[in-house]
């Protein structure tokens, strides 16, 4: 029997990390973050001082990426190991940031990457959060969720995160900056963000994050019988 796979897509801001945390540390099974995996090539290639323009290089490393991500019981977001070290941190520095642009443009570490996603479809199952899962990665995931919310609501959501780091925002730039980037996933040539056929799409706009849970628990279970 083939590995059962949730894939969770949909725009930044809607939800889907949080909810594929959740649900991977419920059903105790295997978390990939897709969306961190040019911010770790992008690392590894510093720690084994590779240059970007190295594509043969790189996509050696995309293929061979040591990385886990690391699921909390304590529902702390998950921790992200390369190479056996601690990068959760790191790699969301403006720096690795600028360098993930670059490697995601490269064709050949974008194909090695895609293989190197479907092999963490391992035992018991996975939970893969991205914006390809189920139209690109996993085209035979059972379960297909794209979550999705208007731009005020998603920027406001991001308002509130920087605001708490005691970042200098303007909210009306932020739905700008959303509704621009939409606009750009969706009409990209590669992979574009859109719900796969036949995904279940889930507006969480107005709700708590408990609620979308109660919604995508009640869709899994639809799809793959009771679960714990």
């Amino acid at each position: 029997m083939s590995v059962p796979v949730i894939a969770i897509d949909g725009p930044s801001g809607s939800g889907k990390g949080t909810v594929s945390q959740r649900l991977a540390r419920r059903l105790g099974w295997h978390f990939l973050d897709s969306g961190a995996l040019y911010r770790l090539v992008a690392q590894a290639a510093r720690n084994h001082a590779i240059s970007l323009d190295n594509v043969e290089a790189l996509e050696t490393l995309a293929a061979h990426l040591d990385v886990q991500f690391c699921v909390s019981e304590d529902g702390s977001p998950p921790r992200v190991m390369l190479e056996g070290e601690d990068v959760t941190t790191t790699i969301r520095s403006e720096e690795i940031g600028g360098d993930a642009s670059k490697v995601a443009a490269i064709p050949e570490v974008r194909e090695a990457l895609l293989e190197r996603q479907r092999a963490f479809r391992t035992p018991p199952g996975l939970v893969a959060d991205g914006r390809d899962m189920g139209t690109v990665v996993f085209p035979d995931a059972e379960v297909k969720i794209f979550l999705t919310a208007s731009p005020e609501e998603r920027a406001q959501r991001r308002y509130k995160q920087l605001k708490e780091k005691d970042a200098n925002v303007i909210f009306d730039d932020l739905v700008k900056e959303i509704a621009e980037r939409d606009k750009r996933d969706m009409e990209r040539s590669v992979a574009p963000l859109r719900p796969a056929e036949d995904a279940v799409v889930i507006d969480t706009t107005g709700l708590g994050i408990d609620e979308v849970m109660q919604r995508v628990m009640a869709v899994c279970e639809e799809r793959l019988g009771r679960m714990s």
